[in-house]
Order: structure tokens, then sequence, then C-alpha cells
């Protein structure tokens, strides 16, 4: 009875489904979050009779054969770069890419990592860090004299020093890209690190070409569809039902051989 198990793996995969779909939903709020969608792929099938043998003396050929399958699995998990919307929130400090790229990150570790997430602060240093106190890359320091600061969209960090006219330059702003964004690995906290499968890093300055550009006082929300992930929810748990009554059927098929007498 391969049904019991085909059904089986059938409700495995729409469970892991359903997961991901309410990981979508659980972050609709969270910033410059990129919502993931599920491959599935068949398992392996069990010939009874194989394709193209043959069926004769005389060679001829059997046209289709038996193949029976066993089940799906999961095959991946996609995390889809779709430009969120952007949301304006008047803060100095608060940047948003428009466009393809990512904020460098500096770990405590050393390790780089890369974010679209751009809620930035200062600490106690100047230093425009995450809200978990890490510095961005290249480290921007911020003169405690100063009394305006302006980003623009090219990256370059100028801010106005009480006394003067003119606005200083304190540091540029690079974001990098990636042959593969979606081979980066997420490592929570809005966070991603680079694999074998993303590729190495390609830095520039915003605006440049195949770069986004930087704006100010913006932050970019979820990429999350309500409609389109309830509408997925949906469907993975009508899938979810129909597979289990599978296996109720094949254990009422069964339930009738044993009470053969």
């Amino acid at each position: 009875m391969r049904s019991l198990d085909i059904a089986a793996t059938g409700m495995l995969a729409q469970q892991r489904n359903v997961e991901v779909v309410s990981n979508n939903l659980a972050n609709m709020n969270t910033t410059a979050f990129m919502r993931r969608r599920t491959e599935f792929h068949d398992l392996i099938y069990q010939d009874l009779r194989r394709v193209g043998t043959t069926s004769s003396d005389a060679g001829t050929i059997v046209p289709s054969g038996v193949q029976l399958g066993l089940g799906v699995k999961l095959a991946a998990v996609y995390r889809i770069h779709e430009q969120g919307n952007l949301e304006a929130t008047d803060n100095t400090f608060d940047l948003a890419i428009q466009g393809k790229g990512f904020f460098q990150i500096t770990l405590p570790t050393g390790e780089t990592a890369y974010t679209r997430d751009g809620t930035f602060q200062l600490d106690a240093n100047g230093n425009v860090v995450t809200h978990d106190g890490f510095q961005i890359s290249p480290a921007i320091t911020i003169p405690n004299n100063a009394i305006d600061v302006t980003i623009n969209q090219s990256g370059e960090v100028l801010v106005k020093i009480e006394g003067q006219v003119a606005f200083s330059n304190v540091g540029r702003i690079q974001i990098v890209t990636f042959p593969n964004e979606a081979g980066l690995q997420a490592k929570g906290d809005n966070l991603l690190t680079e694999t074998p499968a993303s590729g190495a890093p390609i830095t520039g300055n915003p605006g440049a070409i195949g770069f986004g550009s930087i704006l100010q006082g913006f932050l970019e929300t979820s990429n999350v569809n309500a409609v389109e992930e309830i509408s997925n929810l949906i469907s993975a748990q009508r899938a979810y039902e129909m597979n289990s009554k599978v296996i109720q059927t094949s254990d009422e098929m069964m339930g009738t051989l044993t009470a053969l007498r």
C-alpha cells in the first residue's frame, strides 16, 4: 500500500509550505524582509515495467512502461529579492536602497554581513551603527559638533559643522551586489552572509551602473503580499487535507482486506 507513504510525504511537504507562509506573514512589518517561496520536487520512481525495453523476440519496444512515483520532497526555499515599498520616516539615519544592493555591516567577529535594513543610529563615539551596535562598512563617524547631516543618493555623507558655511564630506557609504542574491545565507536580525552559491560581493558606489541609489529619511518595507500569502495558506491547507484523505482511504482499503475471511 504505497499510497500511505506517498500521502505522508505530501502532508509533510505541505506542512513545510505552511511554515514558510507563516514566516512570511509573521514578518509582514519587518524592515526590508524578503518573502520566501517553497519549491517541491517529485521523489524517485519505481519501474514495474521499464520504458524502452523489448517486449518480444522480434524486438518490439515498450512505448511507455509502468512507473510509480514515491511522493514529493521539499527541494528549496527561495528568497524573492523584490523591491519593497519605500516608507518616509524623516529620520536622518534611516536609509533605503532604491534598486539593487546591500549595506555592508561589520560583525564583532570581523566578518562582513549584508542587509537592506537601513535603520541606522549613532553610538557614543558618533559611529553609524545598526540597532545592535554593529558598524557600517566602510566606517562612518559623525563629528560631535555637527548640526546637520545629509546623505545624498551617491552615498556621500555631508555634515555641517557649527560656525562653518559649507558642508564637509566625512565619508561615503558603499553598497555591494552579488551574482546570485538568492544564494546568500540568512543569519537572522535582517543580516545575510556570503556563501559559495552567492558568489563574491561586488562593491560599488550608490547610483553607479548596476547599483541602486540611497534615499535618506526612508525605509524599505517588507515585500510580503498579505492577500497572496493567505491564498497560498488556503491552498496548502487544502492540499494537506486531500493527502490526509488519501491516508484515510488507504486505511479503509486495508481494513476491508483484513476483514475478509
